[in-house]
């Protein structure tokens, strides 16, 4: 009896200890200061299916493997298969293709995670539901000479061999030599007894007849899954975009709201120029018969009139993606519950309003940026140079700030690396920079579904990082992503804080010859075409510089803007002022709304002046009522010289931080300005950093470490000066508040110079493969590779064992700096866990060492390059995909045996060096 009332006395008390440890930690959370988090907050994943030859352990497993890791949801994108497993391919859309979604939405809800998809397989939309009438189209025109008083007697047709998918003749027109016009088209297509014959006599004047036809451009979907494969949409229809959503109608029939958001890639659908009522929407659109005008729209030399009727040209095939197609999309989905997350780069349209027409506007990231952090690695043989140019990721951030969109994601490291030699300390700046230029959703790109069964490396997709269990990185990959939910868990409050407005004069690209195209893509890896030695791009460039916060703006926005206590009101916020670069051409409508803007009160400052309107109908009377409005209102519109002074003048500040060298975003939360710095530079920045506000207490938060406390401050009525140092690679947030509300931040100071960690180091290989190295005791920290073969082709963790004693006890914080690490490590003091080291610099607090005696153990994962090339070297094969299979960075054929063994492990030196609190 006593020993059983003994044991109900443990368990009670044990119950208890726990409860006030649970309600101790409930009250610690709750009364952080730090938001509370969400799967949104958390990076998401592109999941590629490949052949859909999933299965509900292989889905489950892999959910949990991203939930543990720290990934808040999945982005299904059906894609090509593998080879040998042609049995376990399941079409796309069938009833065992629902069943694996509706599985995979199951667990994911039940692990609090959320799924969007493709709307399709592979990119771009498109697949074998999409018939010839509604496919993506192209212009094309055939040419025929008729002297005067010839009769031409000829069938109206393409030449079979040149265009292998059959055309639609919709047109006929002659135009004389004289200017005369005649339009041929009823005498030709009535013809009911020689369908298409054209039978006519030029009179008075040579002849040359153009034929227009309806073509296809035979694209076919690229990377296309089971079941998805046939020709790509017309993107410029929306009637062939209802006819393409019938099969989703019936999929998600009774799933609404089950799928977060719908996905949308880049636009890749390639010359696709023209849809079949192009010429009637051109009328509507733009005022005129395009019909009348071809030989001039057709002429490819470089003059006035064709770069004005081109630039009318484009500008419809802009307005029809937007508003036959990327408006109704979005519509499309909302009626299902379904978000949209658009892609709208390598669109040919104004990407601003393209981004802003879906509930998530998307950018992406290709290849990797340079950084000056000391210690970052960008080795030329495994990079592919990046296209991440803050002002391309702009564009996107713009529309969702001007638009009132909250989220604006990213497909985040696209071939950053070469395959396997991704680490995680080269993905903090590139993530680093998304989100300084206003990306708050982050997706990796990406994962590859790989089942238990699929042999080392699984399965793979061959332009991404690779984010999963294969991949050694996976180790240490839940540190990437909670860095990255805790910033985002912040950049996703309040509103975007920028305060000016720049104006893309678009119309100036369009207007340019542009070698005669009347397709043009604004893409991100071609940014020397159209936004390079613009005035638009170097004065954004100076305004960022400077420290100026700016978002776009768009022709199409500035008309819905409003002013309201001086100030411009969008949809998504208010701004104090508005720049217009130089400029040649402008919109009669933009700029009369930008004068009554000006006029009510609003700041507009003009680099430049229009000298015309774009386009072709009634341009000489508009460009006379052009310089009459500039006229009248010359002293309001006068070009400033000075942008900085100019906007100084109407009370707009830049934040001077940016002098010391540190990157900034801003939000307002709640009234209270929220700052995300980011120090990508070679030096330290420490002292007093101003923000651009008066009289606050600031409250900073470590998103590496969740450490938060009020900072040393000096106010005055214009700026909060905040004590700081924040090293190269390193980032912190800023909040301001009235009266300070946490405990004080804990500076710390260099008490003596770092003391070397020197001994005999025990290194054992824990987990990895092809197989587990033997033990080694070494006294010079260097690569592993150098153990020995078997050392050479690892890849996975080894763990680091060294003895060493407390050089001074009466100190009470520690930095102890790991120096070269290859790739990641945990390090425990004392059987301690202290942290991970993942990125740059490489160094953790430790707190008070122990007297004497302590053991330092540190768990190093390197990449799983040494491994892929080990395989290769011995011939095994990994590579057994369909279609692409397998290609480097510069698309050329895989090859690891060319590579050289990556450095791996602990590199050091490892030292220690002695903190001591200032306040």
């Amino acid at each position: 009896m006593r020993t059983k009332l003994q044991y109900c006395f443990l368990a009670f008390l044990l119950a208890f200890t726990i409860s006030c440890s649970l309600s101790t930690l409930a009250q610690e959370t709750s009364n952080s200061p730090w938001p509370k988090s969400t799967n949104i907050n958390q990076p998401w994943a592109r999941w590629w299916w490949m052949g859909s030859a999933v299965d509900k352990p292989n889905l489950k497993k892999s959910l949990l493997d991203f939930h543990k890791a720290g990934i808040g949801g999945v982005e299904i994108t059906p894609i090509y298969g593998v080879k040998g497993e042609e049995n376990n391919f399941i079409d796309y859309l069938s009833p065992k293709w629902m069943e694996m979604l509706d599985y995979t939405i199951k667990v994911s809800d039940s692990l609090h995670m959320q799924v969007d998809m493709v709307l399709g397989t592979g990119w771009p939309y498109g697949g074998t539901h999409v018939t010839l009438p509604h496919a993506a189209t192209k212009l094309i025109v055939e040419k025929y000479q008729v002297k005067k008083n010839e009769t031409i007697d000829k069938k109206i047709a393409l030449d079979s061999t040149k265009e292998k998918v059959p055309a639609t003749l919709l047109y006929v027109v002659a135009y004389g030599s004289d200017g005369t016009y005649s339009n041929l088209t009823d005498q030709v297509l009535n013809q009911k007894e020689k369908p298409n014959q054209l039978k006519w006599k030029a009179k008075k004047t040579n002849y040359t007849i153009y034929a227009v036809f309806s073509g296809k451009t035979g694209q076919q979907v690229k990377r296309a899954a089971p079941g998805g494969k046939g020709y790509t949409l017309d993107h410029y229809s929306e009637e062939a975009l209802n006819e393409y959503v019938v099969p989703f109608d019936k999929a998600f029939k009774g799933r609404e709201g089950k799928i977060r958001a719908i996905f949308n890639d880049s636009y890749e659908v390639y010359g696709t120029d023209f849809t079949p009522n192009f010429f009637e929407e051109f009328k509507t659109r733009r005022g005129y018969d395009l019909k009348e005008q071809l030989p001039t729209l057709l002429d490819e030399t470089d003059n006035i009139t064709s770069n004005r009727i081109r630039s009318d040209y484009r500008q419809t095939l802009s307005d029809l993606l937007l508003n036959k197609f990327d408006k109704p999309w979005t519509n499309w989905a909302n009626v299902k519950n379904f978000k949209t997350k658009l892609q709208a780069h390598g669109s040919p349209g104004n990407l601003i309003d393209l981004y802003a027409s879906a509930d998530i506007p998307e950018c992406e990231t290709f290849g990797s940026m340079p950084f000056d952090i000391p210690g970052f690695r960008r080795e030329k043989e495994d990079i592919r140079e990046g296209d991440a140019d803050p002002v391309m990721l702009k564009f996107s951030s713009s529309a969702a700030h001007i638009s009132g969109k909250n989220l604006v994601s990213s497909e985040t490291f696209t071939w950053l690396r070469e395959h396997f030699k991704t680490a995680l300390s080269q993905c903090k700046p590139e993530a680093e920079d998304l989100m300084l230029n206003g990306i708050n959703h982050i997706f990796l790109h990406g994962s590859t579904y790989s089942p238990t069964r699929a042999a080392w490396p699984g399965w793979k997709f061959y332009a991404s990082v690779n984010f999963n269990a294969n991949n050694s990185i996976w180790e240490d990959a839940p540190s990437l992503f909670s860095y990255i939910a805790n910033c985002q868990s912040m950049l996703q409050q309040g509103k975007s804080d920028n305060e000016t407005l720049l104006y893309w004069p678009i119309f100036d690209t369009w207007d340019k010859n542009l070698k005669g195209t009347l397709f043009f893509q604004f893409k991100i890896h071609s940014l020397s075409e159209w936004l390079y030695e613009t005035s638009f791009y170097d004065t954004t460039k100076s305004l960022i510089k400077k420290g100026y916060g700016v978002d776009f703006i768009s022709d199409n926005f500035i008309a819905q803007a409003k002013v309201v206590d001086g100030k411009i009101s969008l949809p998504g916020g208010t701004f104090k002022s508005l720049i217009v670069p130089a400029c040649k051409k402008m919109p009669l409508a933009t700029l009369q709304k930008l004068i009554d803007l000006q006029k009510a009160g609003a700041s507009i400052i003009f680099e430049g002046l229009p000298e015309s309107v774009p386009g072709f109908y009634d341009y000489k009377n508009q460009e006379q009522q052009l310089k009459a409005l500039l006229e009248a209102n010359k002293e309001t519109v006068k070009p400033v010289t000075d942008i900085f002074k100019a906007l100084e003048n109407v009370q707009v500040f830049p934040e001077t931080l940016v002098d010391s060298g540190l990157k900034y975003t801003r939000r307002i939360v709640d009234g209270e300005k929220l700052y995300y710095l980011v120090n990508h530079s070679s030096k330290t920045v420490e002292g007093f950093i101003p923000l651009q506000i008066g009289n606050k207490e600031v409250v900073i938060f470590d998103p590496l470490t969740k450490d938060f406390g009020n900072a040393i401050v000096n106010k005055n009525d214009k700026t909060t000066l905040v004590k700081l140092r924040i090293e190269p690679g390193q980032s912190f947030f800023l909040k301001t508040e009235n009266t300070a509300s946490q405990k004080k931040w804990n500076y710390y100071e260099t008490a003596a110079d770092d003391i070397a960690l020197n001994g005999k180091w025990q290194i054992n290989f824990d987990k990895g493969g092809p197989q587990l190295p033997p033990s080694a005791t070494v006294s010079k920290l260097e690569s592993w590779t150098k153990l020995g073969h078997e050392a050479e082709a690892f890849s996975g963790s080894a763990t680091y064992t060294l003895q060493f004693d407390n050089p001074n006890a009466k100190i009470d914080n520690w930095y102890l700096n790991l120096g070269d690490v290859r790739e990641s490590a945990k390090v425990w003091i004392n059987d301690n866990f202290i942290g991970t080291a993942w990125s740059v610099p490489f160094k953790l607090q430790t707190g008070k060492l122990k007297p004497g005696k302590n053991i330092l153990k540190i768990q190093v994962t390197n990449l799983s390059a040494n491994r892929v090339r080990n395989m290769e070297l011995k011939g095994q094969e990994w590579k057994i995909f369909y279609e692409i299979n397998m290609v480097d960075k510069d698309y050329k054929k895989f090859d690891a045996t060319k590579w050289s063994p990556m450095p791996s492990g602990l590199l050091g030196p490892v030292s220690l060096t002695p903190l001591k609190k200032e306040n």
